[in-house]
């Protein structure tokens, strides 16, 4: 749990008669050396599970839930207070966009105008850009207390915000839904034509964050034939490459580490490791999908990812080198946390044969998540 809160502002909501309560708890969290505060939310479901969401980067700080023994225990990566996401903010559980993953070279055109976004991976855009909506501060909309406690946060994008056109107001949910869910509901809407795909990009260990085993024994299954091969720069080719007989094939139950260093394969050459999207459906479902399941035999933990989005970007943390020294001082190294981001395509605003991202006046952009917990 997160320790050094400072003076508190509580709103919290308790449900008479409950064995645990369920809450929610709104306390302040730093302030940003522009003077701007920072508040954190803490989600409880009065059956064992936490989750604590920060106003910057309308980020996923801690989740707690319980080993298959009932001890509880933090599964998300981050820092135990504001210092850490200012100095080495590695996206650590924030909500990316105004387009999630990579633009080729930054650049789009949309109804004809090209529009060039600023460049932060290499030759290519990542994230939104150099400030994505992982480095904002987010308004506090509401919060609802009962059997699913949850938060709303809001960010306003202006016109020309990173090179994107037209305002677009982006709105992030999290709730509890009292199962050991946690659900991410990101919404949308714009008064131009634009580009959006927003997803969560939080750092899972579920043997535990700090955990000295890592993350490459968790076992994980993907539901996805093919994924998309990318170049060099990490950009797909267009390409959808069946999984089938190459280290990417994880339709069965596989530790995650069995071939993460399999260096006759040049994608994992390219990426360090896992860092490519799966094509879990070619075109995005009506209905709520199985994107990746994750199991630890350690902890005995569990973890489900659904999604109503096409593709699932897959991490294996391979930029964790070392230097970051996260909560209670723990060392994060390659490896140690994985990241799941459903969404659409890479690159998707240069293929049109991977769909569309774009929003237009009287649209609502929506990505639905849920990560569910359970022990065995």
């Amino acid at each position: 749990m997160i320790a050094h809160w400072g003076t508190a502002l509580v709103l919290a909501t308790t449900l008479a008669g409950a064995a645990s309560a369920s809450s929610v708890e709104r306390k302040p969290f730093g302030t940003l050396p522009d003077g701007t505060a920072v508040e954190a939310v803490t989600l409880a479901d009065g059956h064992g599970m936490t989750a604590t969401i920060l106003t910057l980067g309308a980020a996923v700080q801690s989740v707690i839930v319980p080993d298959r023994a009932g001890k509880a225990g933090d599964v998300v990566l981050g820092y135990d207070d504001l210092a850490g996401y200012v100095a080495k903010p590695n996206y650590f559980g924030a909500t990316v966009g105004r387009v999630a993953n990579r633009i080729a070279k930054g650049r789009f055109t949309l109804d004809g105008k090209s529009y060039q976004t600023p460049v932060n991976d290499g030759p290519n855009a990542l994230h939104g850009g150099a400030k994505g909506f992982d480095k904002r501060v987010w308004t506090i909309v509401s919060t609802k207390g009962g059997p699913t406690p949850s938060v709303t946060l809001r960010l306003v994008s202006a016109d020309g915000d990173q090179g994107y056109p037209g305002t677009l107001t982006a709105t992030a949910t999290y709730a509890l839904d009292g199962h050991g869910g946690l659900a991410v509901d990101y919404g949308a809407t714009t008064d131009r034509p634009t580009v959006v795909n927003l997803s969560n990009h939080t750092y899972w260990n579920i043997d535990g964050e700090g955990s000295v085993a890592g993350a490459m024994g968790l076992r994980m299954t993907i539901p996805a034939d093919a994924y998309t091969p990318t170049d060099a720069t990490a950009i797909p080719t267009g390409e959808f490459r069946p999984v089938a007989g190459t280290p990417f094939d994880f339709r069965t139950p596989t530790p995650i580490g069995l071939r993460v260093r399999d260096g006759r394969d040049e994608q994992l050459r390219f990426g360090r490791g896992y860092d490519h999207n799966w094509v879990v459906s070619r075109t995005r479902p009506k209905a709520m999908q199985l994107m990746a399941r994750v199991e630890d035999p350690l902890s005995g933990r569990v973890m489900e990812l659904l999604s109503d989005q096409p593709g699932l970007q897959f991490y294996s943390g391979n930029f964790l080198d070392g230097t970051i020294t996260g909560k209670a001082g723990h060392i994060y190294r390659e490896g140690d946390a994985i990241v799941l981001e459903p969404q659409m395509f890479p690159d998707t605003p240069n293929r049109p044969a991977f769909g569309s991202v774009r929003l237009d006046p009287g649209q609502t952009y929506a990505n639905h998540m849920i990560f569910r917990f359970s022990a065995r």
